[in-house]
């Protein structure tokens, strides 16, 4: 008799709750503060180039035409992530701005299948500004119409 078998299917409800403790997990887990990416970055660009100058061979080093080009290549890397920077900064004054704009402005709000029409209170800053209608938060692109004074 083999009433003694071991079951080994999980429920649905036993799936979702490992899937969810696998997430945290995996979300909590950091290496030095940093999580893991997908992408390089310029820092692990840099650690790429000192890891290859340590590791050459001493008998037939990198060229210095090489050196010079990695380098160069890092600096565009690096300068171009200070202006990608620059632009978010940009782009959340803009938002920001465009929000403050429709302060006592009556807007229509696009609210899933209907539209709510009221006039801004307040907003919030930052690159993905909110508007205050009628005593609720939307975001900026919900904004469908703006009326004059």
């Amino acid at each position: 008799m083999e009433s003694n078998k071991l079951n080994t299917t999980m429920t649905s409800s036993e799936k979702f709750a490992v899937d969810n403790a696998v997430n945290n997990f995996n979300k909590a887990n950091t290496v030095n503060g940093r999580t893991a990416s997908q992408q390089l970055g310029k820092d692990d660009f840099l650690k790429l180039l000192i890891t290859q100058l340590s590791n050459q061979d001493p008998t037939n080093p990198m060229e210095d035409t090489q050196f010079i080009a990695q380098m160069a290549q890092f600096s565009s890397l690096e300068q171009m992530t200070n202006m990608n920077e620059s632009f978010n900064k940009m782009a959340a004054m803009i938002n920001s701005s465009q929000a403050a704009a429709t302060i006592g402005r009556t807007v229509d709000i696009d609210v899933g299948d209907t539209t709510a029409r009221g006039v801004v209170e307040a907003t919030t800053m930052g690159s993905q500004p909110q508007v205050m209608v009628n005593g609720m938060y939307y975001d900026l692109d919900k904004i469908k119409a703006v009326y004059g004074y």
